[in-house]
């Protein structure tokens, strides 16, 4: 049976290699062949993925990263295709869907909106659910760098605090909306910004929301 993370997975790899190599993505100074490299490394090198939240291990990162965006672009596509290595603990079900649904659908976003003509997306309603109940477990790591206090809210009125202070900017939209939002897609994400006008500049500017 598929699952959110397996169907995000292959339609990754779809939107990576249509883009061809060197499109651009909504992450800052990655092309498309960098993001394909972070995914691979981030699978199947654990000895070096720790440096993406290890500083001590940033070094190292950077270096594997950067020999695996040497490899033939073609030969990374296939790689996320295929998934990881079989005694990798992403092969189980729970560790794959907990980890990589959330992962996959914001980087195949970031090929998606980088495009001039990109249009939304409609999600699948469960998938969604699944998108709002993985951002409310984690809103407050992925929010803890707001310069104000942040509330997250779904059109239907539910909400999830990303961060406590003062002023106070409620930030509305659908869930995937608001997941990237917080995890710093602040321009292509589509959601309304509530609250005083120097407190929404301050969130709307900032680069340290989200990882």
């Amino acid at each position: 049976m598929s699952t959110h993370a397996k169907r995000e997975r292959l339609l990754l790899a779809d939107l990576l290699e249509a883009a061809g190599p060197d499109a651009p993505t909504l992450c800052d100074g990655w092309n498309t062949r960098d993001l394909a490299a972070h995914v691979v490394v981030r699978e199947r090198r654990a000895d070096a993925a720790g440096g993406i939240l290890i500083k001590q291990l940033a070094s190292r990162l950077e270096r594997v990263q950067a020999e695996f965006a040497a490899k033939p672009y073609e030969e990374l596509i296939q790689l996320i295709r295929t998934g990881p290595p079989r005694f990798s603990p992403f092969n189980l079900k729970q560790v794959d869907e907990a980890s990589n649904a959330v992962e996959f659908y914001v980087h195949a976003e970031d090929v998606r909106r980088a495009q001039p003509d990109w249009t939304p997306r409609e999600l699948d309603p469960v998938f969604a659910e699944a998108l709002w109940s993985r951002l409310e477990r984690m809103a407050r790591v992925v929010g803890r760098k707001a310069p104000v206090g942040l509330v997250l809210r779904r059109p239907d009125g539910q909400t999830a605090v990303a961060h406590r202070g003062t002023p106070v900017v409620t930030a509305t939209g659908e869930p995937a909306e608001l997941l990237m939002f917080v995890f710093g897609r602040q321009e292509a994400a589509e959601v309304e910004l509530a609250g005083d006008k120097d407190a929404i500049a301050r969130l709307h500017e900032t680069k340290q929301l989200g990882l």
